[in-house]
């Protein structure tokens, strides 16, 4: 069973607890959300990102699987699928069988699949790993997140970015905006009293420290984003698909993510004026047993996205919505003697949607020429967030990921 929870990957992280945790700070309402719709209207065939991850490290190699590789089979005889197994992409490499839908956005041309992606100097720790990716800081910690520098660049409306859930992952915080987060069925909701102390938090001082600033501003930020998401669902339409929740490890607040990826739909729909959502599935610390649990998870993946990519493709709002779906690293070659796989590199990266030009981006790594043990990268993970940054978010990604970046060509 997966140990690493979103919360979790956060305490151990070492967020800024009044900013990224459930505490009240950035929370919204449906009723906010709502108005905005009304009020602020997102327009017609504007491009929207969906950021799905995938806590505990999912097995790349299981995922995109080199069929046709003898090292493959070689280096895990009792997990590797067979080539009658697979769903065949090319003459080499096929998705995990219970990946059907997205093998028919392949057929499609709507999946992008990016290989051997990671960052140099891999880290196997999940909390180091994971922040890294959401930092997009590989070289030393800081106390952004990719999204929150983006909204510091862009503009400070919290509506411009929403997590589903009531914890703030640190891709969402900015040193002078954080996203909203949308705290779903399961989630607990604060003692009056408590939200009470907390809304006074949000009044500004001039003696604030920079930090003690940027925590009075998340606070009035839920103020703002929470006079838009009231009215935008009826709360019980929000209430978790018990035949599809991933397991009590999971991320995502304990909603299922087609719970989760069900509200994007809607926000959308009515014109939720939000540019980026983020969503989450966890249990893909697979160290025993893994070849049934983590097909059994990416079939709950595959089931959500498809689904909720097909919905998009046919609502006029939803024409320019792209999924991006990674993981903190992937799986070492080698089995382990549990049947499982212990923590890796590089892996494998789907971008999937209307906007996207379907095909293999970035150079396979290979099997066989290892760093001890471990995949080599081939793609680094900025240069996809570049291309997401400036292709569909319209924004110059230098302020966000430093100089230097070079896109792959994923998106139209």
């Amino acid at each position: 069973m997966d140990t690493v929870t979103r919360r979790r990957f956060l305490i151990a992280s070492g967020v800024t607890g009044g900013v990224a945790l459930a505490t009240g700070s950035g929370l919204v309402t449906w009723h906010e959300l709502s108005q905005r719709a009304v009020s602020d209207p997102q327009p017609v065939g504007s491009k929207i990102l969906v950021i799905v991850t995938l806590y505990g490290g999912n097995d790349g190699i299981n995922t995109l699987v080199p069929y046709a590789d003898p090292a493959y089979h070689d280096a895990r005889p009792e997990l590797a699928y067979a080539e009658g197994e697979v769903l065949h992409l090319d003459e080499s490499v096929g998705l995990n069988p219970a990946m059907k839908g997205m093998a028919g956005l392949w057929r499609e041309e709507r999946l992008a699949v990016v290989r051997g992606v990671g960052y140099p100097k891999p880290d196997h720790s999940h909390f180091r790993s994971m922040d890294i990716w959401q930092t997009a800081s590989p070289d030393v910690p800081v106390n952004t997140g990719w999204i929150g520098r983006w909204l510091d660049a862009t503009g400070d409306d919290p509506v411009r970015a929403v997590n589903i859930g009531a914890v703030l992952p640190p891709l969402a915080v900015g040193a002078n905006s954080a996203a909203a987060a949308l705290p779903l069925g399961r989630d607990t909701p604060l003692p009056a009293d408590l939200e009470t102390a907390l809304r006074g938090l949000g009044i500004p001082d001039p003696s604030d420290s920079p930090a003690e600033a940027l925590v009075t501003a998340s606070y009035r930020a839920e103020r703002t984003a929470a006079a838009t998401f009231a009215t935008v669902l009826d709360p019980k339409a929000v209430q978790p698909d018990h035949d599809q929740l991933a397991p009590a490890g999971s991320a995502g607040g304990q909603q299922s993510l087609k719970a989760q990826l069900d509200v994007v739909a809607r926000c959308i729909k009515v014109g939720v004026p939000t540019s980026v959502y983020a969503v989450s599935l966890g249990g893909f610390d697979t160290h025993a047993d893994e070849k049934g649990t983590q097909q059994a998870q990416l079939g709950v993946l595959d089931s959500a996205l498809t689904g909720f990519l097909q919905d998009m493709a046919g609502d006029p709002r939803g024409q320019g919505v792209a999924a991006l779906v990674y993981s903190e690293f992937g799986r070492r070659v080698t089995a382990n003697a549990s049947q499982g796989t212990d923590h890796g590199t590089a892996g494998p990266v789907f971008v999937a949607g209307r906007p996207v030009k379907g095909g293999f981006y970035g150079a396979p790594p290979s099997l066989s020429d290892l760093d001890n043990g471990d995949l080599k990268v081939s793609t680094d993970f900025r240069d996809v967030y570049a291309e997401l940054l400036h292709r569909l978010l319209d924004t110059d990604p230098a302020p966000v990921l430093g100089n230097s970046r070079s896109e792959l060509g994923f998106l139209a």
